[in-house]
């Protein structure tokens, strides 16, 4: 205990009493009413942020447990959250879940995570198990951050946040990446070591995602005063596969080839330096090459180690955690929001540095 607190009570000519601390401890020695030190302890209310941090380090100084079952009964809340997920690989997801869980976990909130692997059926199952469990709130998050039914009427009422995953619902908050500035954060930064000849190669259009990079790929070549030349934006597949096929045709069909390549994955990209590498053309030095997730598996298994887009998922997780805590207190947060993604430079691009770029 500090002497802070010593001094507080040898003022006041009392002692704390045996045995465990309450809410009335904490509240007398911080010098605030019992409502206030729950508003505190509880992370509600409007308080300064002086007061809750004087309240909450009494708190663990002193030693101070709450009853999660009294808590719990009281404000008819369970303290745990549920996750829904179709990513039964948890490339996305698991970034996203240990970041909410981070921020969840300092509020004393656990966590229950469904994986409902694209199965409508199973889906409704875990929905029903969930809301049966009495969970405070709910995250839907996706291997893909395309459209999606929501949830509702299954969890009406029920704080819901849609994370790398969207709905056509204004009444909905759904947390994304910036996929079109990540792209043209990719292109910026090629246009910016003197690549003139940039050249797309991307996953299917049925995808938002591809489509949004495909727009920030274009504005991004036009605000460097260059355009996409004929056959130089080639969807297709999220495949190494795809990537070593579309370069061996980009490379075959002209004379004036790319001296840049911006792949809409970092499959695609390793595919793409497969096959540049196989027909003999160097890696920054003829082709630069930047990918798009900063998979590390991918990037760092490449020869050379890939430049690619990093979509922050960890920073999507805090907001998601940050923005349920509010829900969750009352608080009506909706709309679409693109975090900013980061560029992370290694030696495909040849930029001769390691670093981010935002």
């Amino acid at each position: 205990m500090t002497d802070l607190i010593r001094d507080d009570l040898e003022s006041s000519d009392e002692r704390l009493p045996r045995g465990p601390r309450t809410i009335r401890d904490v509240a007398r020695l911080a010098g605030v009413s019992i409502g206030t030190a729950s508003k505190a302890l509880n992370a509600s209310g409007r308080l300064s942020a002086e007061t809750r941090a004087k309240i909450l380090r009494i708190a663990r100084e002193i030693e101070y447990r709450p009853n999660v079952l009294a808590q719990s009964l009281h404000r008819t809340r369970s303290m745990t959250v549920g996750i829904l997920s179709n990513d039964s690989f948890g490339r996305f997801t698991f970034p996203i879940v240990e970041a909410l869980e981070r921020r969840l976990f300092d509020q004393g909130i656990a966590v229950f995570m469904c994986n409902a692997t694209d199965d409508p059926l199973r889906e409704r199952r875990h929905i029903d198990q969930l809301l049966g469990k009495r969970i405070d709130g709910l995250v839907v998050t996706a291997r893909r951050a395309d459209r999606r039914e929501p949830i509702e009427p299954a969890a009406r009422g029920l704080p819901v946040i849609y994370v790398f995953s969207r709905v056509e619902n204004r009444n909905a908050l759904c947390l994304l990446p910036d996929d079109k500035g990540g792209a043209a954060l990719a292109v910026r930064h090629l246009a910016a070591l003197g690549r003139r000849r940039i050249a797309h190669i991307t996953g299917p259009e049925r995808f938002e995602a591809v489509r949004l990079r495909e727009a920030g790929y274009r504005a991004a070549l036009a605000e460097a005063g260059l355009a996409a030349r004929p056959g130089d934006y080639r969807p297709g597949h999220w495949s190494e596969a795809w990537g070593r096929d579309a370069v061996q045709d980009l490379f075959s069909r002209r004379r004036a080839v790319p001296d840049a390549l911006f792949c809409g994955n970092d499959q695609i990209a390793r595919g793409a330096l497969d096959a540049l590498r196989e027909m003999g053309r160097a890696t920054p030095a003829d082709v630069a090459v930047v990918g798009f997730d900063n998979w590390e598996v991918m990037v760092k298994g490449a020869r050379p180690p890939l430049t690619s887009v990093d979509m922050n998922l960890d920073a999507l997780g805090r907001e998601a955690g940050v923005c349920l805590l509010d829900m969750m207190a009352g608080r009506v947060i909706t709309g679409v929001r693109r975090l900013p993604c980061s560029l992370v430079v290694r030696d495909s691009c040849g930029a001769g540095q390691h670093s981010a770029f935002e």
